[in-house]
């Protein structure tokens, strides 16, 4: 059976955790097995959008295979090489990624949904760090970025208790931004990603860019960038495609109201 399954339709690519008997865990080879499908991924120009989730409704994924490292130690779960480490597989993708979170989301499960770009959630699906229960200090991200999202106190709650959060809370917070009935998960990530693949692909490589560059500066400094990019890009876009674009805008709002 294979640990990660890689589909590919109308420009988007969804990556499946298939391992629903061990509740989708990272082991060494399914990580080997997502770097394999990211690598892929990145060189398939069709490609213009990833959605990510896991077999199942049980687990996204339940973070390192603890059984595993109890007889390996941490080893290359540690290791910050996109080989060997799924967050930076997945941040090394230029396209918009999208977490389709059907279930829990355990500790590198966590660090994992947060290497996602936009996250939607399962009512099934429920987030814990439990880092500080097993003695394992984060090493994917989760540390810094689960503050910046939900805010210092919260994170610091979870973090410290690895006490679970549920789908409609973490929506509250402002982790995810939907939340659906089991059923209904993937076909709305299929249209979240299907708005997506409809803007031009080199623009929004370039905004998504700009984006994640700006979001790890202070906030002088990410205007700056703004202003940097923006001189670059702008520049070279001609007046005949504002008017096309323009007129694409308002066909498309027309065919929403209808």
């Amino acid at each position: 059976m294979a640990l990660v399954l890689l589909d590919k339709k109308d420009g988007i690519a969804t990556i499946t955790l298939n391992r629903p008997e061990a509740m989708n865990a990272l082991s060494h080879a399914l990580r080997d097995a997502f770097f394999d499908a990211c690598e892929n991924i990145k060189a398939d120009p069709d490609i213009r959008a990833v959605i990510v989730t896991g077999a199942g409704e049980r687990a996204f994924t339940a973070g390192l295979d603890l059984k595993e490292l109890g007889s390996s130690g941490l080893g290359a779960a540690t290791d910050q090489k996109p080989a060997s480490n799924p967050c930076r597989a997945l941040e090394s993708l230029e396209i918009p990624v999208i977490g389709a979170i059907n279930g829990v989301a355990i500790t590198g499960g966590f660090e994992l949904a947060l290497a996602c770009d936009v996250l939607i959630a399962s009512s099934n699906a429920r987030f814990a760090d439990t880092h500080a229960r097993v003695g394992i200090i984060p090493g994917w991200g989760l540390s810094q970025k689960l503050s910046r999202y939900i805010g210092l106190s919260r994170a610091c709650e979870l973090s410290f208790t690895g006490q679970f959060l549920d789908a409609q809370t973490a929506c509250r917070w402002g982790l995810v931004n939907h939340v659906y009935a089991p059923d209904e998960l993937m076909p709305a990530a299929q249209a979240l990603a299907a708005d997506m693949v409809t803007i031009e692909p080199e623009f929004l490589k370039t905004y998504k860019k700009l984006i994640l560059d700006g979001y790890d500066r202070n906030f002088k400094d990410a205007m700056a960038l703004e202003k940097q990019v923006t001189n670059a890009y702008n520049d070279s876009v001609s007046a005949e495609e504002v008017e096309h674009r323009r007129l694409a805008v308002i066909e498309r709002g027309r065919a929403l109201k209808a």
